[in-house]
């Protein structure tokens, strides 16, 4: 193991069940729902937590000092995080150094959202001062004709066509039907995916990742404090990356910081892409995934077709859940899915999607779109050691 990472253990990682329509419950009432599943999980109890991360977009204008007081704890650390799909690996990485310096033992980290018609408007139009300024006057809907022109872009660049991003969706739906917690799990064909609506030329309806309501938890901890009564295995840390706005918004959106930072992520793991087991990226569209995917160097020889035909045969598992296109995208949740499900890959417990031996784990988050596209983008490199 990695000795920067000594002394802290993830303990578990769980989801509370994502929602098409928006439930009775509110925000506050799913993140508290995934503090309690998540405690139940790992043995701990509410009296042992001292520490709490939260992400969510409609928790406002409560924050996590709020959850806090909600969830009857009284932390001695306590984050917001607002960084999107960037925010789970964001938080991992300060709740680590809090418990290797003494700030907190036992830490939760929070994310979820629920969503009305009315909430998600508001979001993209107000996603931040940029997007209400400049984008929202323009009625451009959101994030949707920001990535159509970047999949054209994409697309023109590698020499792909809309049967190799529909290959991606189909892959993951086949993931999905597998997933009891996936919102959308109907067998889904290539031709279904050909043939859907358009949304934003070249996308179409199974292109854009779909609005629902849930929330995850993480607990990372001590290592010595885990109780015996925990039903998980701890995962360490190997390696933990972030770069955030690398090409002050000047770039084409074909490279993320994910290139910048995976040289030191390789050399921290003392690994590279060809040991991940599983890997889970953040999907709010396929062409992401093929971004994501090649700049941490699981395409080398620059074969994006290639990668994509190992991603259809699963010789490489990506995004094994079924990814937020079938699982379903939960607002700030959507940048802790990958993580829970890399977490429940490495512990053995995903049943029917279970990859066998699964012992190390990729995950990535990207996000924050600003002008152009995302300035967030970190990775973590996840171990389960052999016993």
């Amino acid at each position: 193991m990695a000795a920067d990472f000594d002394g802290a253990v993830i303990a578990g990682g769980v989801e509370v069940p994502y929602r098409r329509q928006a439930p009775e419950h509110t925000t506050g009432d799913l993140l508290a729902q995934a503090f309690d599943a998540a405690l139940a999980q790992t043995g701990f109890s509410a009296r042992d937590v001292d520490g709490l991360g939260v992400a969510s977009f409609t928790l406002a204008p409560d924050h996590a000092i709020d959850m806090a007081w909600r969830l009857g704890i009284s932390p001695r650390w306590c984050m917001d995080d607002c960084h999107g799909g960037a925010s789970a690996i964001n938080m991992l990485q300060h709740a680590i150094r809090a418990v290797q310096h003494g700030d907190a033992s036992v830490i939760v980290l929070l994310s979820g959202d629920r969503f009305e018609a009315a909430d998600f408007k508001q979001l993209v139009e107000h996603y931040n001062l940029t997007t209400r300024t400049y984008l929202r006057p323009l009625e451009n809907g959101g994030p949707n004709s920001l990535f159509a022109m970047l999949t054209n872009r994409h697309a023109e660049r590698h020499g792909l066509d809309a049967r190799d991003y529909g290959a991606l969706c189909v892959a993951q739906r086949e993931w999905a039907s597998l997933n009891p917690g996936a919102v959308y799990r109907t067998p889904l064909t290539l031709d279904d995916y050909l043939a859907a609506p358009r949304v934003a030329d070249p996308l179409g309806r199974f292109d854009c990742v779909p609005v629902v309501c849930g929330a995850n938890a993480v607990v990372v901890a001590r290592a010595d404090r885990l109780p015996r009564s925990a039903r998980t295995t701890p995962l360490h840390v190997r390696a933990l990356q972030c770069c955030y706005n690398p090409d002050h918004q000047a770039g084409d959106g074909l490279r993320t910081g994910l290139a910048t930072l995976a040289p030191a992520l390789w050399s921290q793991a003392r690994m590279g892409a060809a040991d991940m087991d599983v890997v889970s990226v953040y999907d709010d569209y396929p062409v992401m995934t093929l971004i994501q995917l090649a700049d941490l160097g699981f395409a080398p020889d620059g074969d994006l077709r290639a990668l994509i035909g190992r991603i259809a045969s699963r010789a490489l598992p990506v995004n094994t859940s079924g990814g937020q296109l079938s699982a379903g995208q939960a607002g700030a949740a959507g940048g802790m899915h990958g993580l829970v499900e890399a977490i429940v890959q490495l512990q053995g417990d995903a049943g029917a999607r279970q990859v066998r031996g699964a012992r190390r784990a990729l995950v990535s988050g990207y996000g924050m779109v600003q002008y152009r596209y995302g300035m967030c983008a970190n990775a973590v490199v996840l171990e389960r050691q052999s016993a």
